[in-house]
């Protein structure tokens, strides 16, 4: 486990609110032309939440707005929804330049809205454990570490927009329904994400209004009580066709399989899209996420007794106290701005706030138990609070520009964001207290006093970023991407009585080659660059410089069966240097030294349709994790991991659709010295679904997950754990219109 001051200070949300500004853009939507009730709606629902954070920061977005609607961009790619596919064509995400996946030279995955409805795929969690290359590491029952190619992804975006996490993890859940689709960018994305780990970026793409009237809803009915309501309603919003708004609602509650676990949650996302002109488009949204999870964990199981021996208890078996709880609220408003200023090129630009904010009574158990009595695990219970405030504005172009008898992209823009953190700890009375063998605890703990003292953080973080890439046609078959990223990233303030001053500023370059060796089959080499800055100082009180990671990849792509399918194999070479590790105390206070790892290996992904009615989700990833000394390091990393994801329609009965997806991971383990070593074996899930199409608007699903009830644990990215869910099902009634 962490120490006091890194667990209290990770309890950090994602987080979001909105400018005062928003609500003059609703006015001016509004004022266009008369409004449906639907409208009405929508824009009552944007304009609901808070946007008065302070003064100063709204009247400086009413200042921006006028240069907004000068220069907008409509950059948001096609929609996945309706197609049925397991991939799509296009992606920007690595680059921002219009690039089919085959024209990217970097491994990208493409989960579509498709592949999330047929599995039921309702959280970044379900999305992400079943992408090529990325590892969910589930530490608790409400936060969440995700790793790639050996390092801890920290880059979530939204519609290409985004700074690191602010905690280095998610709390609480991260629901699906309001995306369609997920773009996974693998290795070093500092060309788009300026700051983070040689790791992913991962991009949420929101769903956007359709201006023909569609609309759908569905219950599931789930093991544990599960219940969940989706509706989701878009279309015109004027006669004249040039408004469109949508909603998007979800509502989940429900039991768990772990003892007095009770998770529920809220999702509310309405959008407004106005044409203002042939070439113009703005969209303005707001999401929020309400999150209620009565009985989870903070910190999870011991994985082991004073003799060294695993720990081996009931899958539902939880350290939770009966009173503990964690809610957590996610808002999220954005305005956009696009505008077409001719045929080659187009301007974008996107106002975000987001505001994010965690209450939360919980119960951590430390200690190692006796193997015969189950004694020696301890109390400590505490009570935390946290504020995350974010702004962000990003500023884009993308065309295309002659040169030498050819045409050739070129994209650029600037993005600047601040984010602040304040949060505080109160702990409760009682810290220490022996706690009975938890084989059979009922979690009878009477809830203390929160007043043995407090402690807490407040900081905050400034990126400016400044980028630029082309793809520049050499030949018919031979294509140059060059790029480069200025960031200069600021900290102020401490967390937990330790200093969060940081200060730097690097340009990262972005170098990729594609040849052509037909129409449908390219090979590709990139070099991808990344840094972050660190606060940790070294045995003198001197500042560490930024992590600096770097990625090498060389693979070949193609498109098939009328490039309905993506197939890629990859060859990469990670390399991070200079990652703080604690290496002792001067008096009470730690010092850190920088220490290098690198990640080599292959990747294999492919995603499409074989064909007709048969669609395929599949990746492999092998790869060895070194440190300086040559030694395995985060032996908890998989070393090999195997996702697949296919449906089929039947042919002799086309409405119906049958799947499977089968999730596979190598052993792991993890040392804690003393010769106690951790392990968890290799091991396969299975998931089946089946859907029944009744007529053009009802269906009936079925889905079944873990068939063989696999028992394992969900992660040994810290020195405790707790198992996974055993086998469940779930079934659903599905409409639409």
């Amino acid at each position: 486990m962490n120490s006091r001051s890194s667990r209290s200070s990770s309890f950090c949300a994602l987080s979001h609110n909105y400018p005062a500004s928003l609500q003059k853009s609703l006015h001016t939507v509004s004022s266009l032309t008369p409004l449906s009730p639907i409208a009405l709606a929508l824009s009552m629902m944007l304009a609901a939440p808070a946007f008065a954070d302070d003064t100063a920061s709204a009247k400086g977005a009413k200042g921006e707005l006028p240069e907004v609607v000068v220069t907008g961009v409509s950059g948001n790619e096609p929609s996945t929804e309706k197609t049925g596919a397991y991939t799509a064509r296009k992606s920007n995400s690595a680059t921002r330049l219009d690039l089919s996946l085959r024209e990217t030279p970097q491994s990208i995955s493409v989960v579509t809205r498709a592949k999330m409805d047929d599995f039921k795929q309702v959280s970044a969690n379900d999305v992400l454990a079943n992408t090529t290359g990325v590892s969910v590491e589930k530490v608790e029952t409400d936060r969440t570490y995700y790793m790639a190619r050996g390092f801890d992804i920290v880059n979530f975006q939204y519609d290409g927009v985004g700074i690191p996490f602010t905690g280095g993890n998610v709390a609480g859940d991260i629901d699906t329904a309001i995306y369609d689709r997920v773009d996974i960018v693998r290795g070093a994305n500092g060309l788009m994400s300026s700051t983070g780990n040689p790791s992913a970026t991962v991009n949420f793409m929101r769903k956007r209004p359709v201006y023909q009237f569609q609309a759908s809803a569905g219950l599931t009915l789930g093991s544990w009580n599960t219940r969940r309501l989706d509706a989701d309603v878009s279309g015109a919003l004027n006669s004249a066709g040039t408004v469109a708004g949508r909603i998007v609602v979800a509502k989940q509650a429900g039991d768990s399989y772990l003892d007095r676990y009770s998770p529920e949650k809220t999702v509310v996302y309405g959008v407004i899209e106005a044409n203002l002109g042939d070439a113009t488009v703005l969209s303005v949204g707001h999401s929020h996420q309400k999150s209620d999870a009565k009985g989870g964990m903070w910190g999870a199981l011991p994985l082991y007794y004073t003799d060294g021996s695993p720990t081996n208890y009931r899958t539902s078996t939880s350290t939770a106290a009966d009173w503990s709880r964690w809610l957590t609220q996610d808002d999220r408003s954005f305005v956009e701005l696009s505008h077409q200023l001719n045929n080659d090129w187009q301007i974008r630009t996107t106002l975000s706030r987001n505001r994010s904010t965690a209450d939360s009574k919980l119960f951590y158990v430390y200690g190692t138990p006796d193997r015969s009595t189950g004694l020696g695990l301890y109390s400590y219970p505490s009570l935390y609070n946290d504020v995350n405030t974010q702004t962000l504005f990003d500023l884009s172009a993308s065309g295309k520009f002659a040169l030498a008898g050819r045409k050739h992209d070129l994209s650029f823009g600037i993005n600047w964001s601040k984010s602040k953190m304040d949060d505080i700890s109160h702990y409760g009375v009682g810290i220490g207290t022996a706690l009975p063998d938890i084989s059979n605890w009922t979690g009878n703990y009477p809830q203390p006093a929160f007043n043995a003292y407090t402690d807490g953080s407040a900081y905050e973080d400034t990126r400016k970023t400044a980028f630029i890439a082309s793809r520049f046609n050499l030949a018919d078959q031979f294509k140059l991407i060059l790029g480069a990223n200025h960031t200069k990233a600021e900290s102020t303030g401490f967390a937990y009585g330790v200093s969060s001053q940081k200060n730097a500023s690097k340009t990262t370059p972005y170098l990729g080659v594609i040849y052509d060796l037909t129409p449908y089959a390219s090979v590709y080499a990139s070099h991808t660059e990344i840094f972050n800055p660190q606060s940790e100082v070294d045995v003198s009180g001197k500042t560490l410089d930024p992590v600096k990671g770097k990625g090498d990849e060389l693979g070949i792509k193609l498109e098939l069966f009328e490039r309905k399918l993506n197939l890629s194999v990859a060859v990469f070479k990670i390399q991070q240097n200079n990652a703080a590790e604690q290496a002792g105390y001067v008096g009470t206070k730690s010092y850190y030294r920088g220490i290098d790892a690198q990640s080599q290996g292959v990747e294999l992904d492919a995603s499409g349709e074989l064909t007709k009615g048969w669609n395929l989700s599949a990746g492999y990833t092998q790869l060895s994790l070194k440190g300086s000394n040559d030694l395995d390091v985060k032996t908890y990393v998989p070393r090999k991991l195997f996702r697949l994801s296919s449906t089929y329609q039947l042919p002799f009965m086309p409405q119906a659709k049958v799947g499977g997806s089968l999730n596979w991971q190598s052993d792991i383990f993890r040392d804690e010295g003393s010769g106690n070593i951790i392990r968890q074996g290799s091991y396969a899930t299975m998931n089946l679904m089946a859907r029944y199409d009744v007529n053009q608007n009802l269906s009936i699903s079925a889905n079944l997950n873990n068939v063989s009830d696999q028992k394992y644990l969900t992660s040994l990215y810290w020195s405790q754990g707790y198992y996974a869910a055993p086998r469940n099902g779930s079934v659903a009634v599905n409409w639409k219109y």
